[in-house]
């Protein structure tokens, strides 16, 4: 699932990552998109995502309060956030103790890396 409040990223990544040979247990990777936080939670499907990558900085909601919400729902989903701009981990570990911070990455981003980290996040 990616989540981004820009439809041409959630487009561009889509397209890389279905047309990137990201396969798991034999299976190609389907990704849906949303350009809105709240409809990607309410759309959202316990032990159906295996990873979200959410941008950080969106209206409404940001990655983070997303990540909260689904997190409750699906404590197996694996999250790699996006954001254009610098991140202070420490700080954000204070205001969101639940969401793990491990995967982020730096956009604008190169597909091929792109697919490298969903690769290694999937592993």
């Amino acid at each position: 699932m990616i989540i981004d409040d820009d439809a041409d990223i959630t487009t561009t990544f889509k397209m890389g990552i279905e047309d990137g040979n990201i396969d798991t247990n034999n299976r190609r990777i389907e990704v849906h998109t949303y350009n809105d936080p709240t409809a990607a939670l309410s759309e959202f499907q316990p032990n159906f995502f295996d990873l979200l990558l959410v941008d950080i900085n969106m209206p409404h909601m940001n990655g983070f309060q997303i990540c909260e919400k689904i997190l409750e729902l699906d404590i197996n989903v694996k999250v790699c956030f996006m954001s254009s701009g610098e991140i202070n981990r420490e700080a954000l570990r204070e205001i969101y103790p639940a969401v793990s911070l491990g995967c982020f990455i730096k956009k604008p981003v190169n597909m091929d890396y792109l697919i490298e980290r969903i690769k290694a996040e999937l592993d």
